[in-house]
């Protein structure tokens, strides 16, 4: 089992301190890595990185607006310096915006251009472009090379009703993903892997509104379709990422890349039948 042991490795969680984030800066940090939590709000990352610091691995808090350029050049320069080298990316952030979903009030003809630029700068060009460009060029100076991991979704495969701009942003997600895998391939042989996790339907706080009701915690309609349409019948629970994650992050994986791996319960390979 070997193979799956990050010991020695350092991991940059991006959107490290949210709900799945959270999960899986814990998970890689069990495996043995040093982790880098970077998160908009510096006081989750800061506690989440304490947290994990408790279990007697290397962890550290960062605030990061993956929006700011100027903000990811700086703590990846922070992280270079506390960490000495960086192996894994992990591009977590990402999400959906209630301004760019449609409702029994609001149709696709009244959703203003601008939320769905949102919705893709957040999740593609500011959740994983930016980030990959950054780190990837440490990735690339480290002789042992790295692996860059996206965080893809559901509505990449199957588009869902209401959330046009994010069905279309991770889409793109899954794309670049194959995209990058293939020119680091290209470039630096196997020193670079690339891969992107699509997680089925795990209750965030991006996605609450839609999915329970805030008044009983009761599920929503649209809630009862996802679990109906989901062969395990419940929402995914974050440490249900983890040994996807651990497997991609490892050289478990080490001739994989440019793949999209669902962590769904089953729920891409349910026809409805």
């Amino acid at each position: 089992m070997n193979m799956f042991n990050l010991q020695g490795k350092n991991a940059v969680i991006l959107g490290g301190a949210g709900v799945l984030g959270s999960a899986m800066s814990r998970g890689l940090a069990y495996a043995g890595a040093g982790v880098a939590v970077c998160s908009l709000h510096e006081e989750k990352a800061v506690n989440t990185a304490s947290e994990i610091a408790k279990e007697g691995v290397k962890a550290k808090g960062y605030k990061l607006d993956v929006t700011d350029l100027d903000e990811l050049n700086n703590v990846c320069k922070a992280i270079i310096k506390d960490f000495g080298r960086v192996d894994i990316l992990v591009n977590a952030v990402g999400g959906n915006m209630k301004g760019a979903t449609t409702s029994d009030t609001v149709s696709f003809f009244d959703l203003p251009a601008s939320a769905i630029e949102n919705v893709f700068r957040l999740n593609l060009t500011a959740g994983v472009v930016m980030p990959s460009q950054v780190f990837g060029k440490e990735l690339v100076k480290n002789p042992e090379g790295g692996v860059i991991i996206n965080i893809s979704s559901m509505n990449a495969f199957r588009p869902l009703t209401r959330v046009p701009g994010y069905s279309a942003a991770k889409a793109a997600v899954s794309n670049f993903t194959q995209w990058l895998a293939v020119d680091m391939a290209k470039n630096y042989g196997e020193k670079i892997r690339v891969n992107a996790i699509a997680p089925g339907f795990f209750l965030t706080e991006q996605n609450r509104f839609m999915l329970t009701n805030p008044e009983n915690g009761e599920l929503t309609q649209r809630g009862r379709d996802i679990i109906n349409h989901t062969p395990m019948g419940r929402f995914g629970a974050p440490e249900d990422l983890i040994g996807t994650l651990i497997w991609l992050a490892s050289d478990a994986s080490r001739f994989v890349t440019g793949v999209v791996v669902p962590v769904d319960g089953g729920f891409s390979a349910f026809s409805g039948v």
